[in-house]
């Protein structure tokens, strides 16, 4: 009776719009879904600066270099945020990682697509940061304080990850007809993993139903999808370039556009792990994770030493 009111009370505040924080009475369920759903994302944003990483040496210019540069740090901000926000819930970094590191954890399945030319970080711009602003703009509300701070932050940047992107993609569409074919074929690589990013369709997800009534999503995988579509369709008729879609068409009684079934077997052969770039990302993160143990073992080492001098002070 008394965990059937603490549900009770604590309903009426997320009906309420009240945000629930670190030592809020919550339902382990609720507790369960955002260690998953921000720790997958905070995965996804430092697994992320691999593909992009591939391409800092490559960069066609001065200029290039450093716009790409100031983007990976940014998505390694975005995962020490996320981290940060997920540790609230009870959880240390530590586990998190162990958690990726032996498979139990899952990423954005879109960051196991090989980065083939300059083209893709242009398509990676704007057709993922793209889709994970659609997303993340919608997190911003969220029902978990902590999440939903941290939300406000990284969509500030990402707007930037999406124009640099976008920049990218106009410089070789209006380029010579090399550079154009660079950008379409980026574009048809791209499209499909960028549109699988919002998830399955609602009602093959199992999460998704009482994540909307937790708040802790404020809106359905298919209603995030169908505004990244419709946005990103009028971009790239201003790029001059087509979508991989024969049915892809203007429905005008809708006001959306309608498209092709997706591959959903695609999607969840990469979520599995068998992926082109699964095994490369994973082993690439363990590498630098435990190359870096000595950096974490001096840092501890100097805090406690920091710490033992105050207080003989």
């Amino acid at each position: 009776m008394e965990n059937e009111r603490k549900l009770e009370e604590f309903q009426q505040k997320i009906d309420a719009n009240i945000k629930i924080e670190p030592k809020d009475w919550m339902p382990e369920k609720y507790r369960q879904t955002l260690i998953r759903q921000i720790s997958q994302h905070a995965h996804s944003e430092i697994i992320g600066m691999q593909p992009e990483g591939n391409w800092l040496t490559r960069a066609p210019s001065l200029r290039a270099k450093k716009i790409l540069m100031a983007k990976i740090q940014d998505e390694a901000g975005h995962g020490l945020y996320l981290y940060c926000a997920a540790e609230t819930l009870g959880v240390k970094r530590e586990q998190f990682l162990q958690w990726l590191h032996e498979g139990k954890a899952k990423y954005s399945s879109v960051f196991n697509y090989p980065t083939l030319t300059w083209a893709d970080m242009g398509a990676v711009g704007w057709l993922v940061d793209g889709a994970a602003i659609v997303n993340q703009v919608s997190l911003q509300g969220t029902s978990y304080g902590p999440y939903s701070r941290a939300m406000v932050k990284i969509c500030m940047e990402e707007s930037f990850h999406q124009r640099q992107g976008f920049e990218i993609m106009v410089q070789l569409a209006k380029g010579t007809e090399e550079q154009k074919q660079m950008a379409q074929d980026a574009l048809n690589r791209w499209w499909w993993p960028s549109i699988m990013m919002f998830g399955p369709h609602d009602s093959e997800s199992a999460h998704s139903n009482q994540s909307l009534k937790w708040k802790i999503k404020r809106e359905s995988n298919d209603e995030l999808r169908q505004r990244y579509i419709n946005k990103t369709i009028e971009q790239g008729h201003h790029l001059g370039l087509t979508f991989p879609d024969p049915n892809l068409k203007f429905n005008e009684e809708t006001k959306n556009y309608d498209y092709s079934p997706i591959d959903w077997d695609e999607f969840w052969n990469v979520v599995k792990g068998n992926g082109p770039g699964n095994k490369l990302r994973i082993n690439h993160h363990i590498k630098a994770h435990e190359d870096g143990k000595w950096v974490r073992e001096a840092a501890k080492a100097y805090s406690k030493k920091i710490n033992l001098s105050k207080k003989i002070a």
